[in-house]
């Protein structure tokens, strides 16, 4: 392979001999070879595609031979990174008469159990770490109350954003559209659909369409006892999101919690009692980590002036939603978070309540009870996938082409149409590199 500057009618992809680092898909690190008197110059190396993929698979050394003249041999790696893909797939869609997959399958978790048996066999019993003790992760209250004011700046911003932002949702269905008008496909399952030919009846989206309100039972105590269903109309529900910050340390006085100073005492596998505090000082009511922000009424929302005031509006909405999936998502790695595996309900708590109130496929067959197991992040907050507009100003989105457009969760659709840069890790579903056929007779050409 030669050095030097050759177009291809494939693609060209420019990769620097030396230090450079060049982004194709998914490629493995490499090395040139080559010998000099000097520093290397930058070189430029162009090649089809399908010579990366072949280097892929067989995972080649490239060798570029240079001038013989050259006694001192060097060698230098370039290193072809591609933490994100060029396009994905959305998350597969499941239907409301299939369970949710396990995060981690039954098997590896009985394996794993298995294993954490065998190694603890002769060794001491270590004491239980917090948040199982009952107390506090005293590193992840922090993240609590950015998470908590993290949730409260995109629900204002979203507000903001609705004032300068079109946002349509269908009257019939829970699909939502980011655009100056909603899309041509026809993907309606809400009611009398097949009278409508599966079109969607689009009407102004709130706030609520675009961020999806999950609400979870409010716990005074996160070690007590399960919730029966005959207390099921008496224990307050609020969002799921605000549940896992207050267990995780914030301190809302409207919705209090019991704070434990001592580890509890385990009786049993599922009994434990209360160690005494009374020797303990009275505590000292402590000023919170951060100031906790509120909610603005709809009717003092006043939304941005300018075109610059929008774009600064967008990157602070978008660095919101990315501040809060990232703290819950370290939040929910230590402190329990259940779904069911039929229905929405979201639990917060070591384990799922027994209200029957599940009235998912085949409900009967389960007296109505949740089939609990280990939420992820989006059972917490669905991301609410919505079709990418390539240009809000050109023409409307295509039934034909729709095989050629990406989605983006709403909240990134609505910063990206406001003016803010789109990260890397949506960019692959929302497929930003893949060229629109002009007609459906060009579509139809492509292989």
């Amino acid at each position: 392979m030669k050095c030097g500057s050759h177009s291809s009618s494939y693609g060209i992809v420019s990769l620097l001999c030396g230090k450079g680092i060049a982004l194709p898909p998914k490629m493995l690190p490499s090395r040139v070879s080559f010998t000099s008197k000097s520093d290397p110059p930058q070189l430029d190396l162009y090649f089809r595609l399908d010579s990366l993929h072949s280097l892929q698979r067989s995972n080649t050394t490239i060798k570029v031979p240079l001038e013989s003249s050259w006694k001192i041999r060097q060698s230098y790696a370039f290193v072809i990174r591609a933490d994100h893909p060029q396009n994905a797939d959305l998350p597969r869609y499941y239907s409301r008469k299939e369970k949710k997959p396990f995060p981690v399958p039954i098997v590896e978790l009985r394996h794993a159990a298995r294993e954490r048996i065998k190694k603890s066999k002769g060794q001491p019993r270590r004491p239980v770490p917090p948040p199982k003790n009952g107390l506090l992760v005293k590193s992840l209250i922090p993240v609590a109350y950015s998470v908590f004011n993290a949730r409260i700046t995109l629900i204002n911003n979203l507000k903001k954003l609705l004032k300068v932002v079109p946002v349509h949702a269908c009257r019939w269905c829970n699909e939502i559209h980011v655009g100056p008008t909603g899309h041509p496909f026809r993907s309606c399952r809400g009611q009398n659909a097949t009278i409508r030919k599966s079109q969607h009846d689009w009407a102004a989206a709130t706030v609520e369409d675009i961020f999806l309100p999950i609400e979870a039972y409010h716990l005074y105590d996160r070690l007590g006892k399960r919730i029966p269903h005959e207390k099921r109309f008496s224990i307050p529900r609020i969002p799921a999101l605000i549940e896992l910050c207050i267990q995780a340390g914030v301190d809302i006085p409207e919705f209090p919690t019991k704070r434990r100073r001592k580890p509890i005492i385990r009786i049993g596998k599922s009994e434990f009692i209360d160690a005494d505090e009374s020797e303990l000082p009275d505590p000292v009511p402590k000023a919170p980590e951060q100031l906790l922000l509120t909610e603005i009424p709809d009717s003092e929302v006043i939304g941005p002036s300018d075109e610059e005031e929008t774009t600064l509006l967008a990157e602070e909405t978008l660095r919101a939603w990315e501040q809060m999936r990232r703290g819950a998502k370290r939040l929910m790695k230590v402190y329990y978070v259940r779904v069911c595996g039929y229905c929405p309900e979201v639990h917060v708590g070591p384990s799922g309540h027994k209200a029957q109130n599940c009235g998912a496929h085949k409900h009967q067959q389960r007296n109505g009870q949740h089939g609990w197991q280990a939420a992820v992040l989006n059972d917490l907050m669905p991301p609410r996938y919505v079709w990418h507009v390539p240009d809000v100003n050109g023409p409307p989105l295509e039934r034909e082409l729709r095989s050629f457009y990406g989605q983006a969760p709403a909240v990134v659709e609505m910063c990206m149409q406001a003016g803010a840069a789109v990260p890397d890790e949506y960019k692959a579903t929302m497929r930003l590199d893949v060229g629109i056929p002009s007609s459906l007779k060009e579509a139809e050409m492509v292989v």
